[in-house]
């Protein structure tokens, strides 16, 4: 069984459309015209069990919607829709047990209450036996490192420390399947790195599957070897972060400095038959752009030790911001 399986997914909204002056306004009041907006159009996901996927676009892209439905909370306008086996609209009380989420903006914490209190009430509405919730209640605490502040209340913490607590609470009833929104928002970079860390162990120790939202690139970086990327509601992307470097990137550069300056013929002509592009920089300054995988930066340097010599080299690599910044600058058709 998929954790997520949709196909054609598509949502529309009625917006009213607005006539100008008071004219217009008047006569809005007995004929409204409206238009219709498609927020998603028609996606066609498909997430496998264990998998962690980051799912991103520019505001505006369709993320929040289509997380919403995912989540049951908006219902799909047309499309195909199964999430662990439910629909997520019509099934919500069956198919809630087998979901967490955390939103970086909201809080599913009560506010006023121990965090302690919080977690209590979240166990007896998911219904998990005392012995099991003890048992892996324990090993959050531990994990997470939130043992010292479970007897304050939630408006006390601070926004990384309730972070840890919400993914505790996401957690307790140990859902298949985990929706994260902006998790690490507004984090300092080591409260980062111990939620990544967090994040990979429940996924290599328990098989959850994670559906990551975020504007923070590094968190894609750090946990997906998948990425989907959308945008003005269609998917532009769904592939591993390696191919999206490599459709999007550019590819690697080699920076080097010679000893003494050559002619770009000579040192196209070592290169021959590899997928690599020659730029002069300056003077014994050079650029070697690798325009294919078949073509390593070993076997570039081979090529060349034994004919020139190399004062200085320096490997650049287009990283996952500078690629998703280009495909929104440069646009689609350019893949």
């Amino acid at each position: 069984m998929k954790s997520i399986e949709a196909k054609g997914l598509t949502k529309e909204f009625r917006m009213v459309q607005s006539r100008s002056g008071l004219a217009g306004a008047f006569r809005d009041l007995f004929n409204r015209q409206y238009r219709t907006i498609r927020a998603v159009d028609e996606i066609d996901l498909t997430i496998e069990p264990g998998e962690i996927v980051g799912y991103i676009g520019e505001n505006g892209a369709g993320k929040s919607t289509t997380i919403k439905m995912l989540t049951g909370i908006l219902e799909p306008t047309a499309g195909h829709l199964r999430v662990n086996g439910y629909d997520p609209h019509r099934e919500r009380e069956k198919f809630v047990r087998t979901i967490g989420v955390v939103f970086g903006q909201r809080s599913q914490l009560w506010w006023d209450i121990a965090v302690r209190e919080s977690f209590r009430l979240l166990k007896k509405l998911y219904r998990v036996p005392d012995d099991v919730h003890e048992c892996h209640m324990n090993r959050l605490v531990e994990v997470l490192d939130i043992g010292s502040f479970l007897d304050q209340p939630v408006r006390k913490l601070s926004l990384g420390q309730r972070m840890r607590c919400e993914l505790a609470a996401a957690l307790i009833h140990q859902p298949r399947l985990l929706f994260l929104d902006e998790p690490t928002i507004g984090l300092d970079v080591l409260v980062k790195e111990n939620i990544r860390r967090f994040l990979k162990q429940i996924n290599q120790e328990y098989g959850t599957t994670v559906l990551l939202t975020t504007h923070d690139l590094s968190d894609i970086e750090a946990l997906c070897s998948r990425v989907v990327m959308l945008d003005k509601g269609r998917v532009i992307y769904d592939g591993g972060l390696k191919e999206l470097s490599v459709q999007w990137g550019g590819g690697q550069r080699i920076l080097l400095e010679l000893e003494e300056d050559w002619p770009l013929l000579p040192l196209e002509e070592k290169t021959r038959g590899l997928s690599v592009v020659w730029t002069k920089e300056g003077e014994r300054r050079y650029q070697v752009r690798l325009t294919g995988q078949e073509s390593g930066v070993s076997e570039v340097l081979s090529r060349l030790v034994s004919h020139v010599t190399v004062k200085e080299i320096r490997i650049e690599e287009s990283t996952t911001e500078d690629i998703v910044r280009r495909i929104y600058r440069e646009g689609v058709h350019h893949a």
